[in-house]
């Protein structure tokens, strides 16, 4: 049974976090009729169910439409050369290999799977950093799986000339004369009630702050012009918070940020995750009614790199507090000292451990 956990973040209940080895459990979360998340490893591997529109049925009795998201499992990452940097994972991811993972979504769904066919049907990649774009694991997928990926890891990723179909992911909003949904995000690849997009900052669209726009309409057959859409809005290295603004000004109805608590930088060089005080900002101002934790594995590390990373690792708590201390010294601070703000959270936020999942309800 899923287990009801309260945070520690004071009064703030978490949903109904669901052990993906518990398979009666993570089957009936599937009957739901809504997404499910489910986190494949401790830092930022995630899978998106989406549940098939009844307008637009799935293919073969399938159920759901499954999206597979920056997988890194099993073995080491190491980017520029192992010297440079080498990180492992210090939690063991849930699921280890692609065909582990394939024979579970069949049997949930109930479907016999040919030799060769996977159950992923797209997979999504933020970053061209091989904790994001893991080869060895990527190379587990057919090489008919489309891959969408931001502009320096689709490169990256047909110079393994293994993937028959690689799509650059286009900037959102659409800077064309047509904005419509489909336009702007949707794509041959993808079902007419799917799209994928990234929201970048103006000028500095090669640059990891972003985010990753996962958008669907499960009510309606397309993707289009008075659809009623949602998004998971995925951000692993934090993205400027005015950057998110387009999303409501679209009319897509943000349903979860994945953006991380710890802030991690490289002495005295370059901001890599944003952290817990610009998590704040960003889901105030995407709107999303989950804030879902993400990339704050903490993970061994060795290579020259290592030894300038430095992390603080940062709570939800400890984020509200300071921001409200903020905002006391700004505006709200009583001649006693007494601060008068209290921020009133309008969001569900949830930590998924390696191998949780959770129903994103909607309303």
């Amino acid at each position: 049974m899923a287990v009801d956990r309260q945070t520690n973040e004071g009064n703030m209940r978490q949903p109904v976090a669901i052990p993906l080895s518990d398979a009666a459990a993570w089957k009936r979360a599937l009957t739901c009729r809504r997404p499910v998340l489910a986190h494949l490893n401790a830092d930022t591997t995630w899978l998106l169910q989406l549940p098939y529109p009844s307008s637009a049925p799935g293919p073969n009795g399938r159920t759901h439409f499954n999206i597979l998201v920056d997988p890194w499992l099993r073995g080491p990452q190491s980017d520029v050369a192992s010297w440079f940097s080498t990180q492992w994972h210090v939690v063991p991811p849930s699921i280890e290999t692609m065909d582990e993972l394939n024979s579970l979504l069949a049997q949930l769904e109930d479907t016999k799977r040919e030799a060769g066919e996977s159950a992923i049907d797209v997979v999504v990649i933020s970053h061209e950093f091989t904790d994001h774009c893991h080869q060895a694991t990527l190379l587990e997928l057919p090489k008919r799986t489309p891959v969408f990926a931001t502009d320096k890891a689709a490169d990256l990723i047909r110079s393994w000339s293994h993937f028959e179909s690689v799509v650059t992911v286009a900037a959102f909003p659409s800077a064309q004369h047509d904005s419509s949904l489909q336009h702007s995000l949707g794509h041959a690849l993808l079902p007419r009630w799917v799209g994928i997009g990234r929201v970048v900052t103006e000028g500095n669209a090669l640059y990891y702050h972003s985010a990753v726009l996962i958008a669907f309409a499960l009510n309606d057959r397309d993707l289009g012009q008075g659809s009623t859409a949602e998004a998971v809005v995925y951000s692993p290295h934090g993205v400027r918070a005015s950057d998110l603004g387009c999303i409501k000004e679209s009319g897509i109805r943000a349903l979860a940020l994945l953006h991380g608590l710890h802030n991690v930088r490289i002495w005295m060089t370059k901001q890599l995750n944003l952290g817990a005080l610009n998590g704040l900002e960003a889901v105030r101002a995407s709107g999303a009614r989950y804030w879902i934790a993400t990339h704050d594995e903490t993970k061994l590390g060795g290579g020259l790199i290592s030894w300038f990373l430095q992390r603080t690792a940062y709570t939800l708590r400890d984020a509200v507090q300071s921001e409200e201390v903020r905002l006391a010294m700004q505006h709200c601070q009583t001649p006693t000292g007494e601060s008068k703000t209290e921020i009133e959270p309008g969001y569900d936020f949830i930590e998924l451990a390696s191998g949780e999942c959770l129903v994103l309800e909607g309303g």
